[in-house]
């Protein structure tokens, strides 16, 4: 099992000393999904939900997320992000639809992008739902899950499936 190496020698939080570590090109690509029922998806689908069009506002909140994730997780670097892109897929459920959110985001640095991609995928998520409630709080969030990662010291990772 790998050495914790968030910790200082008094066992307490720190950030991880990047600067002696390769700069490389590096992506990751998480996704996320939220169920809502037949309402939501005609409203959605047909641009007459009241506040606005809904994965229009989700894809910018995504976007702005992964720029803004290490203002909100306290040990993530700020790091230049030189890519990111959102995109969506519904798939019909027996309780309703699933929009299927994929995050991409790309830099070329020296720390990986697994948390800007898990960031902008959620948040992403979160406002469908926020969009949304108005009309059903019984919407469902999830899974939000690492799909792949380039590059960095520990090489490239692939889930071999999809977990929703």
């Amino acid at each position: 099992m790998a050495e914790f190496t968030h910790f200082n020698e008094e066992g307490r939080a720190k950030m991880v000393d990047v600067s002696e570590k390769a700069e490389t090109a590096r992506t990751a690509i998480a996704y996320s999904s939220i169920l809502v029922n037949d309402d939501i998806y005609e409203k959605i689908t047909n641009h007459s939900m009241k506040k606005g069009d809904v994965l229009a506002v989700a894809q910018v909140a995504a976007v702005m997320a992964a720029k803004k994730t290490w203002e909100i997780i306290p040990m993530c670097h700020p790091i230049p992000l030189t890519g990111i892109d959102v995109s969506f897929k519904w798939e019909k459920e027996a309780k309703g639809h699933k929009l299927l959110i994929a995050a991409s985001v790309k830099t070329k640095g020296n720390t990986g992008v697994e948390m800007e991609a898990l960031t902008a995928a959620s948040v992403c998520a979160l406002t469908v739902y926020d969009m949304c409630k108005a009309v059903d709080k019984g919407m469902i969030i999830g899974p939000t899950y690492l799909m792949e990662k380039t590059g960095g010291k520990h090489g490239d990772f692939k889930r071999d499936a999809r977990l929703d």
